[in-house]
């Protein structure tokens, strides 16, 4: 009973300093962005300015879709200077911070010389400079390799392997290689008759078939390059001004 009535004073007390002059907010400073009520004063009237504060940091919106577009003083204009491709060498001496701030301006010129490419194939021109794509395109896979780089490198740190998953070579029963990448199983292997059915090996009688695999894979490489090489003969022919200067440079 004690304890009943000691808890009812504090809740009476309680209510009581809520009901203070200062804690109640007036119409006056109701609904006025940027102010807030100090409730520590009995005077109404008084607030403090709130500093305003951007929860969601987004960069300056300084330029639209004409980004997409190369820069308007290289309208018009046959060949357009650009420098060389990011080569491996110059990618590892800089820090992964820097190779993530490259990354996205290559791609925002990859994205301008697509477009470039398509609005000349829409004009029936030929594109000023094409090789700047090639650049492009060279320089962002030297960067994934410079970054694959380091993740190999910092694996084989921590864990001593070189894979994500640790695994092994090996050949499936038509005797293509593949990578095994070891994982747990519920239950051991030699009890697991979904595990025992596969064959990690080839008979003998499928090295004729491995055979003529790898030739069929390289006669399709040489049909590549044999349709690339037919495909510049041609371009060269179409664009004889292209050619001269591609090969004085």
């Amino acid at each position: 009973m004690a304890a009943a009535m000691a808890m009812a004073a504090v809740c009476r007390r309680f209510t009581g300093a809520l009901r203070l002059s200062g804690a109640r907010p007036g119409p006056a400073a109701a609904g006025i962005p940027g102010l807030t009520l100090n409730l520590f004063h009995k005077n109404l009237s008084k607030a403090e300015p709130l500093a305003q504060a951007e929860f969601l940091h987004t960069s300056v919106s300084r330029r639209g879709l004409e980004e997409f577009f190369d820069d308007p003083r290289n309208w018009g204009e046959k060949t357009v200077k650009s420098g060389n491709a990011w080569n491996i060498k110059q990618l590892r001496g800089k820090s992964s911070e820097d190779l993530h701030k490259l990354w996205y301006v290559l791609l925002k010129e990859k994205n301008m010389l697509l477009t470039l490419e398509q609005e000349s194939k829409r004009q029936l021109k030929p594109m000023p400079s094409p090789e700047r794509l090639e650049k492009v395109q060279k320089s962002m896979k030297n960067i994934d390799l410079v970054v694959k780089e380091r993740e190999v490198a910092l694996r084989l740190l921590q864990t001593g392997h070189e894979k994500p998953v640790p695994g092994e070579w090996r050949h499936d029963f038509l005797g293509r290689t593949y990578w095994y990448s070891y994982k747990e199983w519920p239950i051991p292997w030699h009890l697991n008759k979904k595990h025992k059915k596969k064959k990690f090996y080839y008979l003998p009688h499928v090295d004729r078939f491995i055979r003529l695999r790898i030739e069929k894979s390289l006669r399709a490489r040489a049909r590549r390059r044999n349709l690339e090489r037919t495909r510049q003969k041609v371009l060269e022919r179409k664009f004889p001004h292209l050619a001269v200067k591609s090969q004085s440079q």
